[in-house]
């Protein structure tokens, strides 16, 4: 989804998009990163400090009540105010009756041209934590988090059954001609080939629209326990994105790519390093 213009609005919006994802079938709904606002971290402004809240706070307040009304378990992600000088980029899960199952902060916080996150954000101390609903069990990772594959392994090992990774990632205006494809894929590959390594479904709901000198790329897609793209949206569109996800084939794949069975660990200590001199 794009922004809305308001948080108020957006929010709004979004809920108009969960009901209809809920009509037609959706269990487990997530939203993309910072749903409810624009995505402020292209510059440095201690003005947006203003976008964030608290959990529980306005934003599960709305959603709380529309997922217990659905049935249906709602990821959102937020601007969170944690105390004062203490804010994170997050991830409410809020579950099918209503309750709040659990919160994930971002743990991996970038530092790139027109994303300056470490201005806003301090990086979560909560782990990767598996997040029990109703209908899965959640992996919840933050866009910067896709990246890594130690994340995606621990979430793995800690029962998820869906990994999702609502994202906000697009192209800057004067990078698109030579290098915007090679960018997109190599976003997609990396998580498919997450999906591949722990057998397991994966999602990435995507920002689209042009915010400042950002075109997010949209592109959000839901991947298979063999990496296969089960469902994608385009590169500009608000659209809902969905799959039907069999647990049982998680087994299935991991049974015919052992890939856990035949992990070394008694060999992998040197990845608590920085760097192996």
């Amino acid at each position: 989804m794009r922004d809305a213009g308001s948080k108020d609005k957006s929010i709004d919006a979004s809920i108009g998009w969960i009901e209809k994802a809920a009509a037609e079938g959706a269990q487990v709904i997530c939203l993309q990163e910072l749903f409810a606002t624009c995505y402020p971290c292209q510059s440095e402004d201690h003005d947006n400090f203003d976008l964030a809240e608290s959990i529980p706070g306005p934003t599960t307040e709305a959603l709380q009540p529309v997922a217990e009304r659905l049935g249906v378990v709602i990821v959102a992600p937020l601007f969170e105010r944690r105390a004062p000088g203490v804010y994170h980029n997050s991830a409410v899960v809020i579950d099918a009756d209503g309750s709040i199952a659990g919160v994930y902060r971002k743990m991996h916080i970038p530092d790139d041209p027109l994303y300056y996150e470490k201005f806003y954000f301090i990086p979560g101390d909560l782990g990767f934590k598996v997040i029990p609903t109703r209908f899965a069990k959640l992996g919840v990772g933050i866009c910067w988090d896709q990246w890594f594959p130690e994340a995606a392994r621990l979430f793995a090992l800690a029962g998820a059954e869906i990994l999702l990774y609502p994202t906000a990632i697009g192209w800057i205006d004067e990078e698109k001609e030579e290098f915007g494809e090679g960018q997109r894929d190599a976003w997609m590959t990396a998580m498919r080939a997450h999906a591949i390594a722990n057998g397991i479904y994966l999602g990435a709901p995507n920002r689209v629209g042009i915010e400042g000198r950002v075109e997010f790329w949209g592109s959000s897609f839901i991947a298979s326990p063999r990496g296969e793209i089960l469902s994608q949206g385009d590169c500009s569109s608000d659209q809902i994105v969905s799959a039907d996800c069999q647990f049982a084939d998680i087994d299935v794949v991991r049974t015919h790519w052992p890939f856990l069975r035949d992990r070394r660990i008694d060999a992998y200590g040197d990845l608590m390093k920085r760097w192996i001199d």
